[in-house]
């Protein structure tokens, strides 16, 4: 565990991110816990027995995840602890390289419900505001099976835009087991990182995520 991490901080986000996660969308909660090998009931969307002791046991492993790996501020914290299970470790191992190389890297996006997703998707678009920044709609991004995370980098408490910083830091930030948004064609997304996807498609991820199985 990381030395600016006490341990009040660890108990203070298991309680904090204790049976909120997902709480309006029961059924992806489902899947995401599924996935993880934690729930292996009916994907019914009702917040039973089996849902909430599987979200306990997801609560716990994350805890013990950010013991081992370290913790770090609020937002990275609540963003990586909405990630899969093995994704928390790479994500936590990547953000931990950044920081000890000087670079102020945090966590400004994990897991996106599908709901979330679609939200994100209109925006610059129909007559939204706001930049476009996905192409992809609910069930479209690697964002919605809890195994992507975008980062963000900060310089005296700015965060930076620019692509350079994001280009610069994928060196140190791309350890093993990740791939990286910037090496996509046609639409770099330079923030991105996610578990290495082995060559399966996105379609076929969200069939394994739906069905609450395993993916990578």
């Amino acid at each position: 565990m990381s030395s600016d991490c006490p341990k009040v901080n660890i108990l203070r986000w298991r309680y904090l991110m204790s049976a909120r996660l997902f709480e309006n969308d029961v059924i992806f909660l489902q899947r995401l816990l599924g996935c993880c090998g934690l729930y292996k009931a009916e994907i019914d969307g009702i917040y039973g027995d089996k849902t909430n002791d599987a979200e306990r046991a997801f609560d716990v492993r994350s805890t013990e995840i950010a013991e081992i790996e370290g913790v770090f501020d609020p937002r990275t914290e609540q963003n990586i602890r909405s990630l899969r299970t093995d994704a928390q470790v790479l994500a936590r191992r990547s953000i931990a390289n950044l920081r000890a190389r000087g670079i102020d890297a945090r966590v400004i996006s994990g897991t996106r419900s599908y709901a979330e997703q679609n939200t994100l998707f209109r925006q610059g678009r129909f007559g939204n505001p706001g930049p476009i920044v996905t192409r992809a709609r609910g069930g479209q991004s690697w964002h919605n099976f809890g195994l992507a995370w975008d980062i963000g980098i900060f310089e005296s408490g700015r965060y930076l835009t620019d692509d350079q910083p994001y280009r610069s830091a994928s060196s140190i930030g791309k350890i093993d087991g990740l791939e990286w948004g910037g090496d996509w064609r046609g639409f770099p997304d330079f923030p991105h990182y996610q578990l290495a996807s082995a060559g399966m498609s996105i379609g076929s991820a969200r069939e394994h995520f739906e069905c609450g199985g395993r993916i990578l």
